[in-house]
Parts: C-alpha cells; structure tokens; sequence
C-alpha cells in the first residue's frame, strides 16, 4: 500500500470467503447497533410516554430517512471512488475524492437541516401524521434536525473510511455514538437528577447529543491514528469541491441518492396508507418497523461490504473475484437475514410486547404484519447486494430505474387490486410481491452483464473524465440507461 496507507486494508488478496466476512461483520455490527439504538429509544417512548409518542416517532423517522437519503448517495458515490483508488493504489486521489465528498456535504447538510425545521408541519401534514401525535412528531423532528449536520457528516466519514477496507473504526464510533444515546435518553425523558423533564423532545436530544460527540471523537481519533484519508497541510484544500470530483459524485451519486429517495418515499406513501387505517394499525406499524429494521440492516450493511469490496478489486483490475464476491455475499445474506426471520418470529409477542406493553389487540396487528411480510427482507437482502456489486463499477441508473417500477407501479398496483378483496392485508402482501419482482430484475441485469463494460475513475485530467463521459453513452457500454 502507498505511503501513507497505514490502515488501510487491502481486499484485493487472500481467500474471498473469510475476507469479506471479517470485513462484513463491523458493517453488520454497526447496523445491527443503531437498530438496537433506534429500537431502546422506541421501548423508553412507548413506556414512559405512550403510543401516541410512538406513533409520533414512526412518522418522524420517515422523514429522517428522507432527509439523511439526500445526503447518503454522495456517500456511497464517494465510497466507490475511494475504494477503486485503494485498489489503483492511489491513495491521493481518495483524499481528493473524501475532500470533496466531506466539503459538499457540510454545505448540502446545513440546507437540509434548514428547509427540514421550517417544512416540518408540512410533511407531517403530507403524512395525514394523528392529531394526538402531530405535536409530539414535530417536536421530535426539529431537534433532530439541529444535529442532522453533525449526523450526516459522521455518515460520510465512516463510509468513506469503509472505502478504504477500514470498517473497524466505524465500529468503534458507533458503540460510542449507541452509548451515549442510550445513557442520556432516560435522563432527558424523565429529567432525572438536577435535569428538567423534557418528553419526546428528550428523546430527540439524547440522539443530537450522540451525533455531535461521535463526530467529534472520529476526528480526533482520525489524526491521532494518522488514518489514510486525513487531510493535511496542503491537502485541506481538497475539502473545497473540486469540480472533476464533484462531476463523478453529482452523476453518480445523484441515482444513489434517488434510490435511498424512492425507497423513503415508498416509506412515505406506506405509512400514510397505513395512517388511514386508524391509530390501532399506526401503532401495529411502529412497533413492526422497528424489528424490520434489524431485518434490512444487515441487507443494507452486507450491501456496502460488497460494494466496497467489489470496488476495490476492480480499481486493481481484479475482475476474476467479482462473481465470487456476490456469491459468498448473497450466501452470508441468506444465512444471516434467514435466521434472524426465524428468531423474530418465534418470539414475535414478547419483542413486540416491548414497544406495545400489553395491548393485545395492537400486538395481534403488528404479528399479522410479521408474519406476511418478514420473510420478504431475504429477497430484498439478495437484490441489495446485486446492486451493491454493480454500483462498485459506477452503474447506479438501472438499480434505480427497477426500485421505481417495483415500490410503486407493482407494490402500489397490487395494493389498490386487491385492497377491495382482502383490506389491509394488501398492504403487508405488497412486500413480498415488490421485493420479489425487484430481485428478479436486478438478476436479470446482472447475468446480462453490460454494467461491467461501465466506467469509474477518480478523474486526473479533463480529457480522462471526458473520455469516461464519453464511454459511458456508448450503447455496448449499459443496458437501460446505466451511470
């Protein structure tokens, strides 16, 4: 590795199989965490302040999902660049690429955060969000908003020190960010000792407070290891965007983006179908999310690994360990997922009992919703991961393209064709169809193989991005409209 490189981590050599494993697990692990967080804080809500707290943060963290989804494409257009850079081993143009990435960021999560306090009520309005939670949601959602900076830009740093084969620092700043948040979510809530009791804005608190010290430990800690994407002397320069970086991430990581976009807006016509459905299935629905979160976090998570695994190997012409790089992901995807799906269910009452006490007639909602819709997060899982090996070379339109047609025109269409015949149960059902279908286009893409003729460099010179440019509206080089 080129000087300078100390930590980072080759995943072009050795064995596939335990290579991105080791490599997975601290992905997994950090997911698994912030689910673990995210549903702790749903137990405190729903305990200490109610359903109507609890529905109030279902609704919330749909829009959350939203606003971090503006953000997270640049993310994984930045992870891409630099995980193809490691691999050229050109560790210089992976700072260029993490400059750029972190700069525009900072920028883009300032507005985000501004439009997102003042257009709160309207999104919730947008949501057709209870009256009994309105309050509560929007008060949640504008202290969230305070630290969406400082949260973003964690996101981007971690994601970028994954591109470098580094997830175990990630690791270690999650465990921080969960502990803080975990510790300080009670004593806000209820105002324990000389703190005054803040409610579901406590809540909201606890998690801006965990975003600013995580952000701030991770740059310290990034100095003091002397990391591979520090930037110094010379080199701060590169957190002013560049515009030949800003070029691959705008093209790039645009379509990303939109594909976290459409999966959150997918979200956003979810709950306001199931908001109509009345506070009962509302309630069912938060409880429901927050273990599907467990369930499509190791997707999401084994998704990157791959990615950035895949990335590096093409960025060293190691074209020979893709195929095999999906397989062993797809296996480890199955296996997880699968026996996380069994766990859930068999012990589907008392996890629900967690956020719902002892509501039975809430608790018989959400486990109907388990029970038709869980086991769909395993094909879901297999069609991240094809993604996640195509976005490695750059083709992110064709994965966006097929989440569209599938989240709205077959989810949405099998809904209103059977809503008539079956209710509600549409709408858990419409899971399993849409993810089904999904998967079997993103197989199709990939077995047809033109997204491996696609391009991405980290540019050098203008001619080398215009030859990219060039090479990508070539018809032998995509299949729909590819990156």
């Amino acid at each position: 590795m080129a000087a300078g490189a100390q930590g980072a981590r080759d995943l072009t050599q050795g064995p596939i199989a335990s290579t991105l494993l080791t490599f997975a697990i601290p992905t997994l692990a950090s997911n698994i965490l912030q689910s673990l967080n995210g549903s702790i804080n749903a137990i405190w809500v729903g305990r200490f302040l109610g359903p109507q707290a609890l529905a109030a943060t279902a609704n919330a963290n749909i829009i959350m999902f939203l606003m971090f989804s503006v953000v997270f494409g640049f993310g994984m257009a930045s992870t891409v660049m630099i995980a193809q850079a490691v691999g050229a081993r050109d560790m210089d143009a992976a700072r260029r690429a993490f400059g750029s990435a972190v700069g525009f960021c900072f920028l883009l999560a300032m507005g985000v955060a501004v439009a997102g306090w003042f257009g709160g009520p309207a999104l919730l309005h947008l949501l057709a969000t209870p009256p009994e939670a309105f309050d509560m949601a929007l008060t949640y959602l504008r202290v969230i908003f305070v630290a969406m900076p400082a949260s973003l830009l964690s996101v981007m740093m971690m994601m970028g020190l994954r591109g470098t084969g580094d997830a175990r620092t990630p690791l270690i700043f999650m465990i921080l960010s969960v502990a803080t948040d975990l510790v300080l979510n009670p004593v806000l809530i209820l105002g324990l000792g000389p703190i005054p009791a803040m409610g579901i804005g406590g809540s909201a608190a606890a998690t801006a407070a965990a975003g600013f010290v995580s952000l701030i430990a991770l740059v310290i800690y990034t100095y003091a290891k002397d990391l591979p994407l520090r930037l110094r002397g010379a080199e701060l320069g590169y957190l002013k965007p560049a515009m030949d970086e800003m070029r691959v991430l705008s093209t790039k990581g645009l379509p990303m983006g939109l594909q976290m976009i459409v999966m959150s807006t997918s979200g956003l016509v979810m709950i306001g179908l199931v908001n109509r459905e009345g506070f009962l299935v509302t309630a069912a629905y938060g409880a429901a999310q927050q273990i599907w979160t467990y369930l499509q976090m190791p997707a999401m998570a084994m998704g990157a690994a791959v990615s950035a695994m895949a990335a590096q190997n093409i960025g060293a012409g190691r074209w020979d360990r893709i195929s095999r790089i999906t397989g062993y992901g797809i296996s480890y995807l199955l296996a997880i997922t699968g026996a996380m799906v069994v766990v859930i269910l068999i012990f589907h009452e008392a996890l629900l009992a967690l956020f719902l006490s002892h509501n039975q007639a809430v608790i018989d909602a959400a486990w109907n919703m388990q029970l038709l819709a869980s086991w769909s997060f395993m094909l879901f899982g297999c069609t991240m991961i094809l993604f996640g090996v195509m976005r490695a070379n750059g083709v992110v339109v064709a994965p966006l393209l097929i989440l569209v047609f599938t989240l709205f025109a077959v989810r949405l269409g099998f809904y209103y064709l059977t809503y008539p015949r079956i209710g509600v149960d549409a709408l858990w059902l419409s899971f399993p169809v849409g993810s089904a279908v999904s998967l079997t286009l993103a197989a199709l893409v990939y077995w047809q193989g033109g997204w491996r003729k696609a391009k991405l460099m980290v540019p050098m010179h203008e001619e080398e991005c215009r030859e990219a440019v060039h090479s990508e509206t070539e018809p032998a080089g995509r299949i729909a409209p590819t990156g």
